[in-house]
């Protein structure tokens, strides 16, 4: 983001990975069901296209670290929605869980003081992100589990490339992207899109089919741990209250999952 705005390296992630799969999406999207393709769809705005953006314009005022360890949330919004929107049940005992989590986001949000009150609205983008990746991974889990994870994740990929490259002409790319400061950035953000998004969207949708919604969505109990120490690496300003902040997140998850899988009620 050093030559390149939020829009522009968020959009190129999409479509970087869009072209990618572009072969893969050719191959099987004739065998999508007609009545499958919107939530194929839906799920590529909902678990990649938007949370791009969102993390995105996050990180344009808030650490590194601090945005991997908000990600940790989405188990607990995969809690969330999946009762309040997918109706799945859920024992009571996970909102102990759930309410502890919380904790953990108060106290990380605050956890530098007041003088950094004014980037709190931008840690909130990060909270509203895995709100958005809590829905994708109940929708994936109720509406595509008879679809192969490839032809699911390649669909839908190729599908939000469409608008994001729409994002990219608006926002003046194609003017600026045969510049040479422009270079590095349009690589770092094709790496992150064909790595970080292509092949791990890929992973994930396996994961999400083979081992249900919550143990899927746990992976982001490694993502903080990999975020802080990229921070130190930069010397981000990380202290004890950041890591304490951390556990405590992350314990509220380990006591919201504990219980096992939720599950579709039969019939939905």
């Amino acid at each position: 983001m050093e030559t390149l705005s939020v829009f522009q390296v968020a959009s190129l992630r999409i479509v970087s990975a869009g072209i990618v799969l572009l072969p893969l999406t050719i191959k099987h999207i004739r065998s999508v069901p007609y009545n499958k393709l919107g939530y194929i769809f839906l799920s590529g705005i909902l678990g990649s296209l938007i949370p791009s953006y969102l993390f995105c314009i996050a990180e344009s005022r808030v650490d590194s670290a601090l945005a991997g360890t908000l990600n940790a949330l989405t188990p607990i919004f995969a809690i969330i929605t999946g009762f309040f929107i997918f109706k799945f049940p859920v024992p009571s005992k996970k909102f102990t869980g759930i309410l502890i989590a919380f904790a953990g986001i108060i106290l990380l949000l605050f956890s530098k003081g007041m003088k950094d009150a004014s980037n709190i609205s931008y840690s909130l983008y990060i909270v509203l992100a895995t709100f958005i990746y809590g829905i994708n991974v109940n929708l994936v889990s109720k509406y595509l589990n008879d679809i192969g994870s490839l032809k699911t994740a390649s669909v839908a990929l190729s599908l939000s490339a469409i608008p994001a490259l729409i994002v990219l002409i608006f926002t003046g790319y194609f003017k600026v992207f045969t510049h040479e400061e422009t270079w590095m950035g349009t690589l770092a953000a094709s790496t992150l899109g064909i790595m970080g998004t292509a092949v791990a969207t890929i992973l994930f949708y396996m994961l999400i089919k083979r081992a249900g919604v919550l143990f899927s969505s746990m992976v982001t109990y490694g993502i903080p741990f990999v975020a802080i120490a990229w921070g130190f690496i930069f010397h981000e300003d990380i202290g004890w209250k950041q890591i304490l902040s951390l556990f405590v997140i992350l314990a509220g998850v380990y006591i919201a999952n504990r219980s096992g899988n939720i599950k579709p009620i039969a019939g939905t």
